[in-house]
């Protein structure tokens, strides 16, 4: 089973892993290491490969049910319903072991932790969920856990996600960022030669625009394209019918 590990500064007490496709037992066109189980595989072939998972993490993770929302799993609301999957598009904790999981295959992952690595996040930012704030909440949920936290002790990491030259959206897609006001659209929206109103969209730096927005400043990654990476990622704009890989993060006792 292979892993891509996180280039960031994080503190040494926390730990990341990012599955590839490649190391599991589920068929075409999931083949092979699929951890979705709401894309059409066969049930016992996702479990088996969230077992092959599991053995390289502490405990199960926190699944979610992701629905481009922008609601955050904290441990008070996960104390409060503690049957999973979670409904939810982002999960923060202080609570070392505990596996934060995001299930993507195109949308854009995003890991956190502060400088001296007391608290994590992981959020699930497709368009939508950026521009209705998974960002936002997630920081903000973040800050909730510890008295005294300020966004600039955050450090944020943007997995694989659709890149630049790939995520071709239409013009009202370009219309509802620039409404917001956060984002200069002449860096994240490129036109498309012979095709009006179409665009190249850049969600890494929309993601950007937003962090820093809230002032966290220090963000790395946004360099992994899920469809022009066909050996190692799932995506779904490159292939409809397909699996979904996870990005992951914990805090060690």
């Amino acid at each position: 089973m292979s892993f891509i590990k996180p280039q960031w500064p994080a503190p040494a007490n926390i730990q990341t892993l990012v599955s590839t496709r490649s190391g599991g037992i589920s068929n075409a066109p999931y083949e092979t290491l699929n951890l979705g189980t709401h894309v059409g595989d066969q049930p016992a072939r996702v479990l088996g490969n969230r077992q092959i998972l599991r053995k390289h993490l502490p405990q199960e993770p926190l699944w979610l049910n992701q629905t481009h929302s922008t609601a955050v799993s904290t441990p008070s609301s996960r104390a409060q319903s503690p049957n999973q999957p979670f409904e939810a598009d982002a999960a923060v904790t202080n609570i070392p072991d505990e596996v934060l999981v995001i299930m993507t295959a195109d949308c854009l992952p995003v890991l956190f932790t502060n400088a001296n690595g007391s608290m994590i996040g992981a959020a699930h930012a497709g368009w939508r969920g950026l521009l209705e704030g998974v960002l936002e909440e997630t920081v903000g949920a973040m800050l909730n856990l510890e008295m005294g936290s300020r966004p600039q002790d955050l450090v944020a990491w943007l997995g694989p996600a659709i890149g630049p030259e790939s995520f071709e959206v239409g013009v009202e897609v370009l219309e509802r960022f620039q409404s917001t006001g956060l984002h200069d659209v002449t860096q994240s929206f490129m036109p498309i030669e012979n095709k009006p109103d179409q665009y190249l969209a850049n969600i890494y730096q929309l993601a950007r625009d937003r962090l820093e927005a809230l002032g966290v400043n220090a963000i790395f990654g946004g360099d992994l394209c899920t469809v022009k990476d066909q050996e190692r990622f799932f995506s779904y704009r490159r292939d409809g019918v397909t699996g979904r890989f996870t990005s992951l993060i914990w805090i060690t006792q």
